[in-house]
């Protein structure tokens, strides 16, 4: 028997949310990670229902859901050639070294070596976000504050929170927000 692929539809917020057992306020339970990938399962007005990857679901409210893209960004439409953009391999460095740092505290929380104030501290401001779906590859950017999505051969901007830069930004790669169920 073939294991179903885990595909996310969205990451949660880069603060974290909490989540419900159930679409009520009243019944908290643990609060998500930032920039966890999660797949929208079903809604109820503003709540979402997701699912994590490790099978575990619960209620949020999906307004503050980040959606993933599903198809690469296009400058010519869906069939158009992708925008000229930076190489992915410094960005993947930079997420590969993070994820370094990050997993040395876990180890030394674990070992006993760091106390829970000490680690929060050496993790504190480390930010890291990364989707691999076979060639396509979606990366947090923190010097941009935004997703970028990459081919294996250069990267182009995806989704940012950052107001665009009246005097003329020096990253000219296009963005493209999307919101699943009411277009793009």
């Amino acid at each position: 028997m073939t294991t179903p692929v885990f595909r996310p539809t969205h990451v949660v917020p880069r603060h974290g949310m909490p989540a419900w057992e159930t679409p009520d306020p009243a019944r908290p339970t643990v609060a998500l990670d930032p920039l966890l990938p999660v797949r929208l399962t079903e809604r109820r007005g503003d709540w979402g229902r997701v699912l994590c990857s490790n099978g575990w679901s619960a209620w949020v409210d999906g307004r503050h859901l980040v959606a993933v893209p599903q198809d690469p960004p296009r400058s010519d439409g869906p069939d158009g050639p992708l925008p000229e953009a930076a190489d992915p391999r410094p960005l993947l460095g930079r997420a590969e070294e993070a994820l370094v740092r990050y997993r040395a505290a876990v180890q030394e929380l674990a070992d006993g070596v760091l106390d829970g104030e000490t680690f929060r501290r050496r993790t504190h401001g480390l930010r890291i976000g990364v989707v691999v779906d076979g060639e396509d590859v979606w990366l947090y950017d923190p010097a941009r504050e935004g997703w970028v999505y990459g081919d294996g051969t250069r990267l182009s901007t995806y989704a940012t929170d950052r107001a665009p830069d009246a005097a003329g930004d020096q990253d000219h790669t296009a963005t493209r927000v999307v919101n699943p169920g009411r277009g793009t």
